[in-house]
């Protein structure tokens, strides 16, 4: 009998683009021509992956948050007890070592009462910071009620006596004392004290905000240890609103510092500056070229230019006029 043939062995080829072939993709299934195109902006099912501000937004709540009355009690009683128990310890201490010791006790007393002498100055400094900034928000105050010349001209004596002293000022000083004298307007004479006095306190202010935007958006997109960029972030912004105050005349301290940053980040969460939404930041950092080369970059653009709001936001709360 002939041997039978048995079946063929190795690769089958199908032509497909030849008339009655095979159909590989028959019966229902999908052609991969046929499959939908990759999508160029991020999933909506993945919002997290957008470039939000995360650090920019934690500063601002972390600022802007008011303590509950419980908190201020909990605070308020825990360092009386603790200026109590100190001073009692360190009374105690000293009796103690006059009694022991004369001489070393009266230099153990030579040096608390030097030790309480340098906070007394450092309490008068804080006050006067405070009486400071209080002395700008009133001409601010002022600045909104000029309905005349006369008021305008005693507006701008306030203004220039805040500045008197400063050396980076005498300049402006002149200008405006010698220009005052053609000036019958008092829109014309505010409008000559911001151009003679704070145009060049303007400048300094805008380069601080570029500087401080610049590192923060360097950080966040550079270094990506965890809470690096939220610390950078807290860390520039107290330092750009200290010398944006001190540039117009509020000289730091630690709690108009703080009364200052308050402010400032309190205004913004109330206005949602700080949200990012779908604003131009979001356009441009959420589904742009930067964020599609690295999310870092894009979260650097946002921290970046919230930065910059709390900056002009600084700006608004320093300046006199």
């Amino acid at each position: 009998m002939p041997k039978s043939k048995g079946p063929k062995t190795g690769p089958v080829f199908f032509d497909l683009d030849a008339e009655g072939s095979v159909d590989a993709f028959a019966g229902g299934q999908p052609h991969p021509a046929d499959a939908p195109p990759v999508p160029e902006t991020m999933p909506e099912t993945m919002p997290e992956m957008e470039p939000s501000g995360h650090a920019m937004r934690s500063v601002a709540a972390l600022a802007a948050r008011r303590p509950s009355v419980l908190a201020r009690l909990f605070w308020g009683l825990l360092l009386s007890l603790l200026m109590f128990v100190t001073s009692v310890a360190a009374w105690g201490f000293v009796t103690d070592l006059l009694a022991i010791s004369p001489v070393l006790g009266w230099i153990a007393t030579g040096l608390g009462a030097s030790f309480v002498a340098v906070l007394a100055v450092i309490a008068l400094r804080e006050f006067a910071t405070l009486a400071r900034l209080k002395r700008i928000d009133g001409i601010k105050a002022a600045a909104a009620e000029v309905t005349d010349l006369n008021a305008a001209r005693a507006l701008t004596a306030r203004l220039n006596a805040l500045y008197a002293g400063r050396a980076d000022m005498r300049w402006g000083q002149d200008r405006l004392a010698e220009a005052s004298a053609d000036v019958f307007d008092a829109d014309a004479q505010l409008a000559l004290a911001e151009t003679a006095l704070l145009a060049s306190l303007d400048a300094r202010a805008t380069r601080e905000v570029e500087a401080a935007a610049r590192q923060v958006a360097t950080v966040t997109a550079l270094v990506p240890l965890a809470l690096a960029d939220v610390v950078t972030a807290l860390a520039a912004n107290l330092r750009m609103i200290r010398r944006i105050a001190e540039i117009y005349g509020g000289r730091g301290g630690v709690l108009g510092n703080w009364r200052l940053t308050r402010s400032v980040l309190t205004h913004l969460v109330a206005t949602g500056a700080v949200a990012v939404g779908d604003d131009l930041i979001s356009s441009v950092a959420g589904g742009g070229l930067l964020s599609k080369v690295s999310r870092r970059f894009g979260e650097g653009i946002v921290n970046g230019a919230l930065t910059a709001r709390v900056g002009v936001a600084a700006i608004e709360v320093c300046r006199p006029l």
